[in-house]
């Protein structure tokens, strides 16, 4: 990956934000990371018969500690409102069962897991990944809010617990005598607002010589290419190494080993054993922390640059839509992630820019994004309709989305990413 260089900037804007601390260490929150307006919550989807309804629009004003530099949102939303019935379904994408099923055969190949062991994953959805290890003979368990989604995680035969984790359900499954020679998590840790309670509960949980494995996007690729649309209401915190090592230290955790991968715009998947375990920690950790403290993620200025490279591709991505619908084209849109909610509400888009998305999730189908009542329909409707551009908002998958939608090219239809930066292709 190219080391980019942060732009030239003073310290970030004042938050403004009475009374906030941060989440992690309880310092004082003084300086604004991205602040992105109001939204909605980006999985509540608007039914028809909702259409005349208000919907409840909420500060998207992401923050920054300057004594730990965790990046954070407040707590805006309950993780009740949020997760007890979820819009998102992990098995929906095929190149994500793919990602699950490579972990499966990797992590249980180096840790030797076998009949006697124990996997348990936290906010383990509808059973995407899990299958792969109850394929293997492997005992495993999810621990899933969303009860909707952990109903169809129990359909597949995975043992679903419905749970908000944290210390006080560690404690309880301990003394139900469940312990985890695996522990993991995708995508969870930045979804939780008590994230102390969260990590106290992992230390609980993890069996003497277990490990934890943790997959969340990384703070420095958010910041090296604008990725401002994956900060949305149920992303509480966003994680660089410098700070997540911090986190896990302060409970007698280390993190000894990480992998940089290319989900959801690049993410880091860390391993943590006990303070005590013996495992060494490698050389990918150190050589990842000096990349972060190059780039200025322990320094307030790089955070004050990002605000600006934030406004910067709104303008861009506007532009190009005044300009193609100006000249007649028709941009449709293909899907209706968080992310995209957070992009389209922020740059104040609405049906006279984008006609409308598709989804292949049936959940959203028949729908309207919240905020912008965007209209969600069946991908066959870019078939029918047949538009000059195709604006992919979960660009994080624009291959496979370029793959299935390949059909486009036939009436001279092009592809549209706006992040880092637009592109069409």
């Amino acid at each position: 990956m190219q080391l980019t260089e942060p732009m030239t900037a003073s310290l970030p804007a004042e938050a403004g934000i009475p009374g906030l601390t941060c989440r992690f260490c309880a310092a004082p929150i003084r300086y604004t990371f991205a602040d992105l307006g109001s939204s909605p919550p980006c999985e509540n989807v608007v039914r028809p018969e909702d259409l005349n309804k208000a919907e409840a629009f909420y500060p998207l004003h992401a923050v920054v500690c300057d004594q730990c530099f965790l990046v954070q949102l407040d707590e805006y939303i309950s993780p009740d409102a949020i997760f007890t019935e979820y819009a998102y379904f992990s098995s929906v994408s095929t190149s994500w069962l793919e990602h699950a099923r490579r972990y499966v055969a990797m992590i249980t190949e180096r840790l030797g897991l076998g009949a006697s062991s124990q996997v348990v994953e936290l906010a383990s959805n509808d059973g995407y990944l899990l299958r792969w290890f109850a394929e293997r003979g492997i005992p495993c368990l999810g621990v899933e809010p969303a009860a909707n989604v952990a109903e169809a995680a129990e359909a597949r035969g995975i043992p679903t617990r419905v749970a908000f984790f944290g210390e006080a359900e560690a404690k309880q499954m301990v003394a139900e005598g469940i312990r985890a020679d695996l522990l993991l998590g995708n995508n969870v840790l930045a979804h939780t607002p008590h994230l102390n309670s969260f990590v106290a509960g992992m230390k609980r949980l993890l069996a003497p010589s277990g490990t934890i494995t943790m997959e969340f996007p990384h703070l420095l690729r958010l910041m090296e290419e604008t990725q401002f649309d994956t900060i949305y209401h149920e992303h509480f915190s966003y994680f660089s190494l410098l700070t997540v090592r911090q986190v896990f230290a302060a409970y007698g955790l280390t993190l000894f080993d990480i992998e940089e991968l290319s989900t959801h715009g690049g993410s880091l998947r860390i391993y943590v054993r006990h303070a005590e375990d013996p495992r060494p920690v490698t050389a990918a950790v150190h050589d990842l922390l000096v990349r972060e403290r190059a780039y200025g993620l322990d320094q307030l200025e790089a955070y004050a640059a990002f605000a600006e490279q934030v406004k910067e591709t709104k303008r861009g991505l506007l532009d190009f839509l005044i300009e193609a619908n100006r000249a007649g084209a028709q941009v449709v849109g293909y899907g209706a992630p968080g992310k995209g909610n957070t992009l389209l509400n922020y740059c104040g888009i609405r049906t006279d820019l984008l006609r409308y998305t598709v989804d292949r999730n049936p959940y959203k189908q028949g729908t309207y994004l919240p905020g912008t009542r965007i209209p969600v329909y069946a991908p066959d409707h870019i078939m029918e309709t047949q538009p000059d551009y195709v604006l992919i908002l979960p660009w994080n998958l624009r291959e496979e989305i370029a793959a299935q939608m390949a059909g486009i090219r036939a009436w001279g239809g092009q592809f549209v990413v706006p992040i880092p930066k637009i592109g069409v292709f």
